[in-house]
């Protein structure tokens, strides 16, 4: 299989014209969007109604996760007793914002807490048992977790032990054979017997639950709202799937967002450019904030970003979001840097199988993930990325393509690990150098059966077909009444296909492509077409014809208002 971008198929999404009437006249839509919500299996007026007003009262009941009433009662008896509390976070968005949101709710009751999250290169993820140990030494009587823990059975097994009570709050999937870890109460929607209605929830959607739940036992559930800006970024950030109670979560954190007297997330907001005092969208959680938070845990300690949302003084808050900013961009080079080099070991191999694994001598830790996103993304298969250590530890991240269930893949090499773990689509894992070699092997035996042999074709999901004439601002607004966009609830894409190239492209910042369109109708429209001058040797000619895929937004530049074109795939006309 050579090393080549993957082709892009269009697929048209399919809906009934007769029900794609009826919602439009029953909620006032026009029927370009009512067919969006039919082809994306909206079925009936309240189901698109309760889409498009996302309330409070879609937040489901938190006693219905399984063994919320232990977690409640035991955390309120230590509450009352004065036991110390221990918060243990993952080093992610999703774990950080998680801890800041255990512990203000923690605090408004009155419990006496501390914090743990650890430090991704020298402790990795995970609870580990010598923390708990130190923890227990110190007094601590119950630790709570935060996005992790799931799979933490020799460390909960000794806390069992020794008299330390561990209630789990996490997502990750369970394993399979030895379900949930041996802990005083696990919250987890996808652990056995939880009837938990939605399974979709962050792990800082968990740790809100369990905060909502205490906070609601002693009489406080009208505080609950205020913590959704902070529930919202995790969720986005962590990329869960903006449908169900998610969409409810992200809905209300983000109207609320402009609201926020926190020092530090009003920092970020600011060194983030988003005090500017226009709308927020769920992207600017995903690709302004949430990049920021997560930047701490990837290139130094994420412990700053609590640091930052319990800080009260404005000068102290401005410094800690600046450190942020700065960690972040030097983030954004250096996983430019890793990516470039592990798509060069690729390429020095000529060939890469059904799951592209590449390993290198002491590649950053913190931007893998990222790096095997991007091959993957290139390629149209999954994808493995290896850190590999002076003495021959190899730390990686590893990202799915396609259905392929990446989780079973892994699983069937577990004896080839030191430790692995993750769901569907993302996992991490530790392997000696000697054994890469087999698990490129066996992981590719594995994945032929489900991997296509020129990869994962990669799919552009058309929403709706229209002509040029059909493209208006009023069209582009009524489109944002479908948001937030996001996981599983992308923004709508639409295809053109009588459009040429009116202008030469002009190239931004080396990377990205900017150009007119004229529409048959004679209007000219701007396109953006984000990164494409990195990946593509050949540009259309003007005067071309042009097939267009594409999200439509609205751009204002000195007061002027006009729509623009947010390119997914480009075609030469038939």
């Amino acid at each position: 299989m050579r090393l080549q971008s993957a082709p892009k198929r269009w697929r048209v999404r399919a809906h009934d014209p007769a029900r794609a009437r009826k919602l439009s006249a029953a909620l006032g839509l026009s029927p370009t969007v009512a067919g969006i919500l039919v082809a994306r299996g909206v079925e009936d007026e309240p189901e698109a109604r309760r889409l498009l007003t996302p309330s409070f009262d879609q937040l489901h009941d938190p006693s219905l996760m399984l063994g919320m009433a232990d977690a409640v009662a035991r955390v309120l008896r230590a509450v009352d007793a004065g036991e110390r509390i221990l918060i243990y976070g993952d080093y992610d968005v999703d774990g950080t914002t998680g801890t800041v949101v255990l512990r203000r709710a923690l605090s408004l009751l009155g419990a006496q807490t501390a914090y743990h999250v650890p430090h991704r290169f020298t402790e990795g993820y995970g609870i580990r048992q010598d923390v708990l140990e130190r923890a227990r030494a110190e007094g601590f009587s119950l630790a709570i977790s935060v996005d992790c823990g799931i799979r933490a059975h020799e460390p909960l097994e000794w806390a069992m032990r020794n008299g330390l009570d561990v209630v789990v709050t996490d997502h990750h999937l369970p394993d399979a054979d030895e379900g949930a870890p041996p802990a005083f109460a696990v919250l987890n929607a996808n652990q056995r017997g939880c009837a938990y209605p939605d399974k979709n929830l962050a792990g800082v959607g968990v740790a809100f639950k369990l905060a909502h739940a205490c906070l609601r036992e002693r009489g406080k559930e009208h505080l609950i709202k205020g913590f959704l800006k902070v529930v919202a970024i995790g969720t986005v950030a962590d990329v869960a799937p903006l449908v169900g109670e998610n969409r409810a979560i992200v809905s209300l954190g983000l109207a609320d967002l402009p609201n926020a007297t926190n020092p530090g997330l009003r920092a970020l907001m600011e060194v983030a450019g988003m005090s500017n005092g226009r709308a927020l969208s769920a992207s600017d959680l995903g690709f302004r904030i949430g990049p920021r938070i997560n930047a701490a845990g990837r290139m130094d300690a994420a412990r700053a970003v609590v640091e930052l949302f319990e800080a009260t003084d404005e000068a102290e808050a401005r410094r800690l979001a600046e450190h942020l900013d700065a960690r972040n961009r030097e983030r954004q080079v250096v996983q430019k840097e890793i990516t470039e080099r592990a798509v060069a070991e690729l390429l020095s191999h000529g060939e890469c199988g059904a799951v592209a694994v590449v390993a290198g001598a002491g590649w950053h830790r913190g931007v893998i993930g990222l790096a095997a996103s991007k091959i993957a993304e290139k390629l149209g298969r999954p994808a493995v990325v290896i850190s590999l250590d002076e003495d021959g530890t190899g730390h990686g991240s590893a990202r799915s393509a396609g259905d392929y269930h990446l989780l079973d893949g892994l699983t069937t090499c577990a004896d080839l690990f030191e430790s692995f773990g993750g769901h569907a689509q993302a996992a991490g894992l530790v392997i000696r150098r000697e054994r890469v070699g087999e698990l490129r092997r066996r992981l590719d035996e594995h994945a032929r059966r489900f991997v296509p042999a020129t990869g994962c074709e990669p799919v552009v999901d058309i929403d709706a077909e229209t002509p040029s004439s059909a493209l208006s601002l009023a069209l582009a607004e009524e489109i944002k009444r479908l948001e937030p966009f996001g996981a599983h609830w992308s923004c709508p894409v639409f295809a053109t296909r009588d459009f040429r190239l009116a202008r030469e492209p002009q190239v931004i910042k080396e990377r990205h492509f900017k150009f007119r369109l004229a529409g048959s109708d004679g209007r000219e429209h701007e396109a953006l077409w984000w990164g494409a001058a990195e990946n593509r040797t050949a540009t259309p000619r003007v005067g071309q014809g042009i097939e267009l895929a594409y999200r439509l937004e609205t751009n204002t530049w000195r007061e002027e208002t006009n729509l623009q074109l947010i390119v997914e795939d480009v075609r030469a006309s038939e």
